[in-house]
């Protein structure tokens, strides 16, 4: 299931961005008229079309693997995460049918009803991933329910996920991730043809306005994430950090690799109270080391920190190149090769990040599948010979995601040749 949801989350994540450019593009050429912005909307609905039907696909065999491979989790959470399930399929729906508007009303619907299309699009595509983080959300910081002698959860409360005290922070990181990831990569796709095309310049110019307000926006919502994961779920941060010993004034890690023998960080270069500020505000503030976890709660230290150096490098970069990319639209600096080779070349970062940020939300919840109510190993299937399912189902991502580039590379190809025809 790692390896569907690695998969499913680059689509997913689509689903949620694309329509925003499509209807960032779209309100600009009816306020404008220029040509390019009709058909900067219309390639990216086309897009967001590709992309919307594979993660159909994947998304239809988590659902099946949810059921399948997790029998004990949906026995003790299925009512509880039942509704936010729901409300997601609800909203999968609406975006699909607005997409079909959009895609076949261009001439036929009135513009108005035409840009609703659009909006809806965007609106569904948000709602759906903020309805599944209510899930996940409320895994990390449970609530809605008593626990009876038997272990079974009682006085079910369907509602509870979108109480979960870690949902806005997760709702809002993710949607932000989404919007930084997808625009940085729209970005990198059009900065080749920048220089020389106007179609390429203008979808540039759209995906860089995008990505320079959501990724300042988005290590702010990290900053936030971080200091509620101190406070409910100090293991997560710990290994996150390699921190082994409770301390204040707590440095924070650049690099390093966890030693579990001697519980240290090794090869690290440490920056003074920087830890301290980012989990708590003070840099004299205290911060939980694996110390005063149980040895038997503690997750993988070494995949939670390589993955959270991963994440904080690439989101650092996509900041610097945020940053450049504010003064060339301030008119500062140029949209020259330097930017555009850097762009193309950043293009990528944003889904790296996005990859090993949930490596480090979901590794860092180990060992718990709920926190704190349901161990991971009690609720997978006991079912074994599981190889050959798992082979298909690779394989068939693998299909998948060559069909995929392969239809997108024809589709932004053909934009340029119609442009230069």
């Amino acid at each position: 299931m790692s390896v569907s949801l690695a998969f499913h989350i680059l689509f997913a994540v689509a689903g949620m961005a694309m329509p925003v450019l499509m209807l960032i593009a779209e309100i600009a050429h009816l306020r404008r008229g220029d040509p390019l912005d009709r058909a900067l909307s219309d390639r990216w609905a086309k897009g967001t079309a590709i992309l919307f039907g594979v993660g159909a696909v994947s998304g239809t065999v988590l659902s099946f693997e949810l059921g399948l491979l997790w029998p004990g989790f949906m026995a003790k959470a299925g009512p509880l995460v039942g509704l936010p399930f729901s409300l997601e399929g609800y909203a999968f729906f609406l975006e699909a049918i607005f997409l079909g508007l959009y895609l076949y009303g261009r001439d036929r619907i009135s513009p108005a009803l035409h840009l609703f299309s659009a909006f809806m699009v965007a609106l569904s595509g948000l709602a759906s991933g903020v309805f599944v983080m209510a899930v996940n959300a409320w895994m990390h910081t449970p609530t809605g329910f008593a626990i009876d002698a038997s272990g079974a959860l009682q006085v079910l409360d369907p509602w509870a996920a979108f109480r979960a005290s870690s949902f806005p922070t997760q709702a809002a990181h993710m949607a932000l991730a989404a919007y930084a990831s997808v625009s940085g990569l729209a970005l990198g796709i059009h900065a080749r043809g920048a220089l020389t095309s106007a179609f390429h310049r203008r979808g540039a110019q759209i995906a860089l306005g995008m990505f320079v307000i959501a990724v300042p926006l988005q290590i702010f919502s990290g900053d936030r994430s971080a200091k509620h994961i101190a406070e409910h779920q100090p293991a997560k941060l710990a290994a996150a950090e390699g921190l082994f010993v409770t301390q204040t004034r707590a440095p924070i890690a650049i690099g390093g690799w966890p030693n579990l023998e001697r519980r240290e960080l090794d090869y690290a270069i440490h920056v003074p109270l920087l830890l301290s500020v980012l989990a708590t505000g003070d840099p004299e503030g205290e911060v939980i080391g694996l110390d005063r976890v149980p040895r038997d709660e503690w997750p993988n230290v070494a995949i939670a920190h390589t993955a959270f150096q991963i994440m904080v490098g690439a989101g650092s970069a996509m900041l610097g190149l945020a940053a450049w990319g504010a003064l060339v639209l301030l008119g500062v600096l140029r949209f020259g090769r330097a930017f555009s080779l850097a762009c193309t070349l950043g293009a990528p970062l944003g889904l790296i990040a996005l990859e090993a940020g949930w490596v480090v939300t979901e590794v860092g919840r180990q060992p718990w599948i709920i926190r704190g109510v349901l161990r991971t190993a009690d609720a997978v299937t006991p079912v074994q010979g599981l190889a050959l399912p798992f082979t298909a189902f690779t394989l068939l991502y693998v299909v998948l995601g060559l069909v995929v580039i392969s239809m997108l590379r024809a589709h932004v190809f053909r934009a340029s040749v119609e442009e230069r025809s």
